[in-house]
């Protein structure tokens, strides 16, 4: 038999999610100056109290905003593809396929974070958050291309994260989607050329 607390856990489930769909969309609309504890509440239609319930400060909220992003729109499920990859070299092609499907999902909302976030405590934690998961990330890549003997002779492990992690900008992503309207295939293969032109040892492509 359900229990007498299953009807107020969905309901706390439910106005969890509408405060962060609603945090999301005013984001995306009206920057990160636009997002206080008030404003979320009544955009989710719940009340200030309720929203401090769920989310003990706006701080909390973005980065509870991270983490939502990354289930709603599968981003962990998009980059287990490139760990599950065979090899670095199929791996890092995989990379630049994960960037081309899952980084334009959320552009809208990282863009406002990084614009905010030399004056936004909250887009501030979020950054620093997101940035520390992509070092990771290219540094597990970066061991992976030394591991396999096939990164370029020209690069270090470190070098060659750091350099893969600038190249995830959302700028090179913006300038190429949006404003030279590239579409995602050829986003993603482009950039895997490039990635492998520049990462790959030349006597180990095939």
């Amino acid at each position: 038999m359900p229990s007498i607390e299953d009807p107020r856990n969905a309901r706390s489930r439910r106005t969890r999610h509408a405060l962060l769909v609603a945090t999301r969309e005013l984001i995306e609309q009206d920057g990160l100056p636009a997002l206080t504890m008030t404003s979320a509440a009544e955009r989710a239609g719940v009340s200030r109290r309720a929203a401090y319930l769920h989310f003990g400060s706006r701080n909390e909220l973005i980065i509870a905003l991270y983490r939502h992003l990354g289930e709603t729109e599968r981003l962990g499920e998009s980059l287990q593809a490139v760990w599950d990859a065979p090899d670095a070299v199929s791996a890092l092609t995989e990379w630049a396929a994960h960037i081309a499907r899952a980084h334009p999902r959320i552009l809208s909302v990282s863009r406002a974070v990084e614009t905010a976030r030399h004056d936004d405590p909250g887009a501030a934690a979020m950054w620093q958050f997101t940035m520390d998961n992509w070092l990771r990330g290219c540094t597990r890549l970066a061991e992976w291309l030394e591991r396999d003997g096939v990164l370029h002779p020209a690069w270090t492990v470190d070098a060659a994260r750091d350099m893969i992690w600038s190249l995830m900008s959302w700028d090179l992503l913006e300038r190429l989607t949006i404003d030279r309207t590239w579409t995602t295939d050829e986003f993603a293969g482009r950039y895997s050329a490039l990635l492998t032109a520049t990462f790959v040892d030349p006597s180990r492509r095939l």
